[in-house]
């Protein structure tokens, strides 16, 4: 840790984390670091609450003891996005320092803070090349772009990983084309300690990221060189930079307005060859442009930010973004988000029957929450009428080829996801015909994402990329009714001229009031099942009505899509041993025929159940 002495009457703290480590600058007020340290990676999407808050107070504990106090923080951690990220970061900073100012940000945000401003600029734009790139950029209006930074995968243009992945492929491509192994290649073998380029099948197979990034070193020696392959690589890579800088200084201003390019990051920072190629293209593009380079770490962009938040008094709100993430007919005050009508739904009220549950008896704790279940069918039966209408909104919408949709946040979300995946099997439908959405993504299924269910953003954003239109039915699954990320996709469907539903256990969403310019649902059904046994816990009462319901709308609409003989599952996918014996059944009691014959007109038909019935129905 660097440390010296300060005589400001007030210190600025500021942090920067990423997926690799973390950097903090503890400042006077005239920019002179009393400390600089390292902690670990903080993506603050990988970090449970108490981890962010342990993260946050080891450094803490690592700071020197001063009697000068800290005016204000600055937080960017990778992986802040959404204004819910930052109130976790700014949660967490309270708790290690009570009442101190904290602006709460992403990694990028600091790390465009960290350049000195150009005079005269109308934007400025981070290109950032390292292991990973991105491109960041905010405007004097306060607008922000960013293009890129979506992993190695399927992003990173431009970044020692992409060229490295360049590099592997050109490299064996000559090697299959040409019968010759090139000059880089031997560059890359000997960094590798391989004897034969057959050895790079199985390295890249396993390699990481950093291991493919590190690749970048010989393709830049290779180039200094002059070797043409190199050459060609670097020359597609500077200019996937160049572009998308230019993209993301397109969506803050026109041209003819100035722009400075921040460059950043080791491949842009450690190769002026390189940089000075991908400067060229960006003045060539955008004569009015200034380019310059990060001098210090973002953790001093930090720093920068939080000087700026104590100048105003308060941590500034996130920016917009140039591409608007708002919700129609959604906000904070929209009637669902109500605090009063959270607090007064059934689940989340005591009930008064298990308030011994810790020292019941076990037989009685047994029929207690059997007796509990029995009231679910006649909370059901009060809402038939709107369950029917929606299943025949189900049902035509599967004529037309629509699809239908859940989305939820936990158990909800999981709930939806799980009835859309019996589908395929027990109908043979499309998969795409019925779409689990839960909030935080795969990953939710089986941990908590936090944070995830209190973005309606993203609730819109996973409707707009699942492609929903207006032949689709969307329901939305929330036990309290009240969940932003199931109310933001709503909104959206509705946007987008979809059936909008509401399937909740808080009767107070089904006289919800009607204001001007305010989303509702074209219909709410709000079972009264009443407290649960383990209060809050909706996986429970709440989480067997939303089966029940569930059941009810896939299986009657599959049943009126041609689905269903009697009540045979005609369309079944016999796709293993159990099956296969449960479709020769339905063929024997549908025709009236023996078992070997059933088995036998299967097999013709390629274990289509209804292929077979057919066959045996016409040799009638």
């Amino acid at each position: 840790m660097k440390r010296a002495a300060t005589s400001s009457a007030e210190l600025y703290l500021g942090i920067e984390g990423g997926g690799t480590r973390s950097t903090v600058v503890l400042a006077d007020g005239k920019g002179r670091a009393l400390a600089e340290l390292s902690a670990g990676p903080a993506n603050v999407r990988l970090l449970l609450d108490r981890q962010l808050l342990a993260h946050l107070r080891s450094i803490a504990a690592r700071l020197p003891h001063s009697d000068v106090p800290l005016k204000a923080i600055a937080i960017g951690l990778a992986g802040a996005r959404t204004e819910i990220d930052q109130e976790r970061i700014r949660r967490a900073a309270n708790r290690v320092w009570p009442g101190v100012l904290c602006h709460a940000t992403d990694d990028l945000q600091t790390a465009l803070a960290a350049a000195p401003k150009a005079p005269g600029v109308d934007a400025r734009v981070l290109i950032l090349s390292g292991t990973g790139s991105c491109c960041f950029g905010r405007n004097r209006h306060g607008l922000i772009s960013k293009i890129g930074g979506r992993g190695h995968v399927i992003g990173d243009r431009g970044s020692a990983c992409d060229i490295g992945q360049r590099a592997l492929k050109a490299l064996m491509a000559h090697y299959d084309r040409e019968g010759e192994w090139p000059k880089l290649g031997a560059h890359v073998l000997r960094s590798l300690l391989f004897n034969d380029p057959e050895d790079l099948i199985s390295w890249s197979m396993e390699a990481s990221k950093t291991d493919i990034a590190a690749l970048a070193i010989n393709v830049f020696s290779a180039a200094k060189q002059r070797d043409p392959i190199a050459l060609k690589i670097l020359d597609e890579a500077a200019h996937s930079l160049a572009e998308d800088g230019l993209a993301c200084a397109s969506r803050l201003c026109d041209q003819g307005e100035r722009v400075q390019f921040i460059f950043n990051g080791g491949v842009l920072l450690k190769n002026r060859t390189f940089a000075e190629d991908v400067a060229s293209r960006l003045r060539e593009r955008w004569p009015e442009c200034v380019v310059s380079k990060v001098a210090r770490t973002s953790s001093w962009g930090a720093v920068a930010l939080a000087m700026e938040a104590a100048s105003t008094g308060e941590a500034k709100p996130r920016p917009l973004s140039a591409k608007t993430n708002a919700v129609a007919g959604l906000g904070a005050d929209h009637p669902a988000f109500d605090k009063d009508l959270l607090q007064s739904s059934p689940t989340e009220q005591r009930n008064d029957r298990s308030m011994q549950l810790d020292t019941l008896p076990l037989a009685e704790a047994v029929e207690l929450m059997i007796s509990e279940d029995e009231g679910l069918p006649p909370a059901l039966r009060a809402e038939s009428e709107s369950i029917l209408w929606v299943t025949q909104k189900i049902i035509a919408a599967f004529k037309k080829s629509g699809r239908l949709f859940y989305v939820g946040a936990g158990t909800s979300g999981r709930l939806g996801v799980l009835d859309a995946s019996e589908c395929p099997p027990t109908f043979s439908s499309p998969a795409e015909q019925v779409q689990g959405i839960i909030a935080g993504g795969q990953r939710a299924l089986w941990s908590a994402v936090e944070g995830a269910e209190d973005d309606p953003t993203a609730g819109a954003d996973a409707i707009k990329g699942r492609g929903v239109g207006k032949a689709d039915v969307v329901i939305g699954i929330a036990a309290s009714g009240r969940t932003p990320f199931v109310w933001g996709a709503l909104a959206q469907a509705s946007t987008s001229g979809a059936t909008t539903v509401l399937l909740c256990f808080n009767p107070g969403f089904k006289t919800l009031p009607k204001r001007k310019g305010k989303f509702l649902p074209d219909r709410v059904i709000a079972p009264d099942v009443g407290p649960e046994v383990l209060t809050g816990s909706t996986r429970l009462k709440s989480g067997t009505a939303t089966k029940l319901i569930l059941n009810l709308f896939t299986t009657l609409a599959m049943t009126h899509s041609g689905k269903v003989i009697s009540n045979l599952m005609i369309d079944l996918n016999p796709s293993n041993a159990k099956l296969r014996v449960r479709a020769a059944g339905i063929i024997e009691k549908l025709t009236g025929c023996d078992n070997d014959t059933a088995k036998a007109a299967l097999e013709a038909s390629g274990w289509v159940v209804k292929g077979a019935w057919e066959r045996l129905v016409k040799k009638k």
